[in-house]
This record gives C-alpha cells, structure tokens and sequence, in this order.
C-alpha cells in the first residue's frame, strides 16, 4: 500500500512502542524495518519481527506510510503524521485527562517541577510575548 500522503493524527494515542518507532521514523525522515532497528537504544533488544509489526500497526493507524524498496519484497516506511501534530494531539489529550482541561494547571506543574534552566524561562517568555502580539 504505497501512499506518501500526509493524515490527520491517529484518533488514538500511540502505545510507548509504537512512540518509540515513530520517533526514530520521524528523525530518520524514512527507513526500512533494519534501519529502524538500528537506531534503536543501546539495552533494547527487538526482534526484527516485532519491529515489523509495530510498524504493520503504525500503518493500519494511519500513522506511517510505505512504499517499496527497489524490487524486492522490502518496504520503506516515512511518517504521515508530522510530529508537532503529534505532540499537540498528545498534550490536548493530557491537558484534558490529567490536568482537567486547564492549560495553565499544566503550565504551572512545569513550572514548580522541573528545573528549567535561564534560557528556557527565557524562551517561554518570548513565546507569550508572541502568542500576546499575534
């Protein structure tokens, strides 16, 4: 099923190994089954199979693409789903579940629980300035 299109997000959020196959994918741009495992952790053992069907998934979710590799039976696969749209999906479903739809209870655990360096204060700064202005 060769498809580079774009889609909308998953309607569902990814499970921890899905996310994990998707974050290679999107910093790799595209790859085969091989190179996704390659980029795998040191300490995280997955077998080429298992591989696969995670991103045999990612596809029936929408969430990846494929095309084919030459003329062999491999495949290459490349996210559909950019990863900000991802990301903002995710913490849509995070603000509303855990935060109880409040924003700014998110922004306020973050800012009392991590420690955020001069520079990040910084740059969460400048964009309020420019959410303000635009």
């Amino acid at each position: 099923m060769a498809d580079s299109g774009r889609k909308r997000a998953p309607k569902r959020l990814l499970t921890q190994a899905e996310l994990e196959v998707m974050s290679i994918l999107w910093k790799l741009g595209e790859g085969t089954v091989r190179q996704v495992m390659d980029e795998l952790p040191a300490g995280r053992p997955l077998a080429y199979t298992s591989v696969s069907t995670i991103v045999r998934i990612l596809e029936q979710k929408q969430a990846v693409g494929s095309r084919r590799e030459g003329s062999g039976r491999g495949h290459i696969y490349f996210p559909r789903v950019p990863k900000e749209e991802y990301e903002a999906r995710s913490l849509r479903d995070l603000i509303g579940r855990v935060f109880d739809g409040a924003p700014v209870s998110l922004v306020r655990c973050l800012v009392e629980n991590e420690e955020l360096d001069p520079k990040e204060i910084a740059a969460i700064r400048d964009l309020l300035s420019a959410r303000r202005r635009g």
